[in-house]
């Protein structure tokens, strides 16, 4: 008999991360864009090369360096040392530290591009009407990159629920605090408990189509009405 309480803990510990990630993603990332898309510095395109580098690194490279980094012996023991714990790896925390770094592109690239669209006019009619920079930016970037605040909250939040290399590597497989769904599917086919696996992984595979269609519907919606 099914124990739908097992299937229910990787669910939810997967969308508690995907939420906390994305918010995370919106908070630092909006910042970064707006720098990349308004940027004339020499070195807004380093900058950019390291936000996009998850998109070309093996995951398992990204999460050596990132338990090697939370681990005991790096910046994430000694922020866990000010709470008496020894490291922030095989932990949620530490979940969604990774989490971030490797959907950050998913989530700053779409809002840079929302924000270089936008072009440097309506910033000058805001000008004319003695409107502060943070004020035009809160006035009239925000409200036209809405697009691209929306396109990189769904991926960056699809991305989080289908990552598996990464949280691996930095979270391993413990129930309740780091199973989450990816790493629930690897542990039920190593296993042989091929319901369960299927039960999993025909969800994922609902959840990826309707992340897909949904988007394309929303880049009609927004093509629409920019006309």
């Amino acid at each position: 008999m099914l124990d739908f309480a097992e299937l229910w803990s990787p669910i939810r510990l997967t969308i508690a991360l995907a939420t906390v990630t994305t918010v995370a993603l919106l908070i630092i990332g909006t910042p970064i864009a707006w720098w990349l898309a308004r940027s004339r510095s020499r070195f807004k395109e380093i900058v950019a090369t390291v936000v996009a580098l998850p998109l070309v690194l093996p995951p398992t490279v990204l999460g050596f360096y990132l338990l090697v980094a939370l681990g005991p012996d790096g910046p994430g023991g000694m922020i866990a040392g000010l709470y008496g714990a020894r490291s922030l790896a095989f932990t949620f925390e530490g979940l969604v530290i990774g989490s971030v770094f490797y959907s950050m592109p998913f989530v700053v690239q779409p809002i840079r591009n929302a924000f270089e669209a936008i072009g440097d006019r309506p910033f000058e009619v805001a000008a004319t009407l003695r409107a502060s920079p943070w004020d035009a930016f809160w006035s009239v970037a925000l409200p036209l990159a809405r697009p691209g605040f929306v396109t990189g909250a769904v991926l960056g939040f699809a991305h989080t629920v289908g990552e598996f290399g990464v949280v691996l590597m930095i979270g391993g497989n413990i129930p309740g605090e780091t199973r989450v769904l990816s790493v629930a599917i690897y542990d039920y086919v190593e296993t042989l408990q091929w319901t369960k696996a299927h039960i999993l992984a025909g969800g994922m595979l609902v959840f990826a189509f309707v992340v897909i269609f949904s988007m394309t519907l929303l880049q009609r919606r927004f093509a629409r009405a920019g006309k």
